[in-house]
């Protein structure tokens, strides 16, 4: 387990160190930021690592055999009803526990944080619910996700415009560390008690869908509460004048995120221990490593909230608006893209849909692909959005062409490739997203007006471009697998006409 812990934390350096060379750099050239909040960044940034390394040995250790363990279980059943009512319950348990909605709740003025949350975990309640019958059922994701971004754009059009980017929003940050390499195991689990050849193909999408859900419950409060638009204020950054204000700021944070942590993983420990109790499926030594791996999860997921709460979201506002109000706000764009190229490799829930990529395809589909493209998605993502925040462009013109792109690309691409590409729109949009790049668009939108309909739906845009680009990959290696095949058909053509022809010498 030491190995394991070492080897995750070397993965979380690679991954956050990029991260860091890219502020430092903005720090010395283009934006200079005073020397605190430069110090609490690198602060936050150790714990990130060390965060990041924890979580992801706790998921290896009970998250993904969890999932796939339930999965497997409630489909042994054979009874529907069983199998819904568990779906929507853990839906709604996984959403309503996720610290990234919380946050969002705490930002949207205007409307009850707790409308918000019981809203959209009640989308992901019945969106889990409608994926998991799916992959009973074998029905073709391509055509629900049709259906169901066809009613999303269509609720987008008629809905509130100040209020449609908040409802996208909700939709990206429901699938966060914990929730995604739950889903993605539960996935696996229930699609292995099928037995036909594309059962595992059927395992990609439960993430997906979740993702829709919360959006449509969202939208669907926007038309009846009718919002009047929003002017949204940001929070100032931190005074840093001494070492001991530094030690304040990480000691005033750890009971909140201790506190915050808890409430989201508590209800996944509680499903957990109701499980055990009903199947007692796990021996006193199995059931002892899942508790090491809760403790893990637990303290790892502290650490890494602390590290973006009081590290990066100072930084990150603080690049936004220096950016923005300097003679070269154009350079937002390509900073955005540079951030979005590495921000990818420092979300906890990658790590889990690589893991699972690789071992459903059987190698097949190399995780470093997936990772490569995922980060040209989002790099490609944050360029538009800085784009979109200096020249004030409506969201629509954006994210409805990715819409339309992404389902388009599901009649050419395998199976298999369509499942990946939509689940991977939940696991790009982690604290990460949440704590670091939303803050960032906010501080770059120079209006409190504007923010509501400019920097809120960034999480949304991060979120839709993995889809495209994945699909485009799935594209890429079809053609390659086509042609292939064409050679070794060929080769096989020659040698039996050299052997005809020497035959009938």
């Amino acid at each position: 387990m030491k190995k394991k812990l070492l080897a995750t934390t070397n993965e979380a350096l690679s991954a956050i160190l990029p991260i860091i060379l890219i502020v430092f750099f903005f720090a010395l050239f283009v934006s200079p930021m005073p020397v605190g909040e430069f110090v609490l960044f690198l602060g936050g940034a150790g714990l990130l690592i060390f965060g990041m390394g924890l979580l992801t040995t706790g998921m290896d250790l009970v998250l993904i055999p969890l999932g796939n363990n339930i999965g497997v279980s409630m489909t042994s059943t054979r009874k529907i009803f069983i199998i819904g009512l568990v779906s929507f319950v853990i839906g709604v348990t996984i959403a309503f526990a996720g610290p990234d909605l919380w946050v969002l709740a705490g930002l949207v003025p205007g409307i009850s944080e707790w409308v918000i949350l019981i809203t959209a975990s009640v989308g992901a309640g019945f969106s889990l619910l409608l994926a998991v019958l799916r992959i009973i059922f074998g029905v073709s994701l391509a055509k629900i996700l049709v259906v169901c971004y066809g009613l999303l754009i269509f609720l987008a059009i008629i809905a509130p415009s100040s209020f449609v980017p908040v409802a996208f929003d909700a939709g990206g940050v429901v699938t966060g560390p914990i929730s995604v390499p739950f889903i993605l195991a539960m996935g696996v689990g229930i699609a292995s008690v099928r037995s036909d050849t594309d059962s595992m193909d059927d395992s990609f999408g439960l993430v997906a869908l979740c993702v829709v859900g919360p959006v449509m419950a969202m939208l669907v409060i926007g038309l009846l509460s009718s919002p009047a638009d929003y002017v949204y204020y940001p929070a100032e950054l931190p005074l840093i004048e001494t070492t001991r204000d530094v030690f304040h700021e990480f000691s005033y944070q750890l009971p909140l995120q201790a506190w915050g942590v808890l409430q989201s993983i508590w209800p996944v420990f509680a499903v957990f221990i109701i499980y055990q109790a009903i199947t007692r499926i796990y021996h006193l030594n199995e059931f002892l490593r899942m508790l090491i791996g809760f403790g893990y999860t637990y303290f790892g997921l502290v650490l890494f909230m602390m590290g973006v709460e009081v590290g990066f979201i100072p930084i990150g506002q603080f690049l936004g608006s220096d950016l923005a109000n300097s003679p070269m706000n154009w350079l937002l764009v390509p900073a955005g893209a540079l951030i979005g190229y590495f921000v990818v490799a420092a979300e906890p829930a990658i790590h889990a849909l690589r893991k699972q990529i690789e071992e459903v395809s059987l190698g097949v589909i190399p995780g470093t692909a997936v990772q490569r493209y995922l980060a040209v998605g989002v790099s490609v993502a944050l360029a538009l959005t800085m784009a979109r925040i200096i020249l004030q462009i409506p969201i629509y013109w954006l994210l409805f062409p990715c819409y339309i792109a992404a389902i388009i690309l599901t009649f050419f691409v395998p199976k298999i490739y369509v499942g990946i590409a939509f689940d991977t729109a939940g696991a790009v949009t982690g604290p990460m997203t949440s704590s670091f790049i939303l803050p960032m668009a906010i501080g770059a939108t120079l209006s409190p007006e504007r923010v509501m309909l400019d920097a809120f739906g960034t999480v949304a845009l991060i979120a839709m471009t993995p889809p495209v680009t994945l699909q485009i990959m799935g594209l890429v290696y079809k053609n390659k697998m086509q042609a292939a095949t064409s050679a070794d058909i060929s080769d096989i053509d020659d040698e039996v006409i050299i052997f005809t022809s020497e035959d009938e010498l």
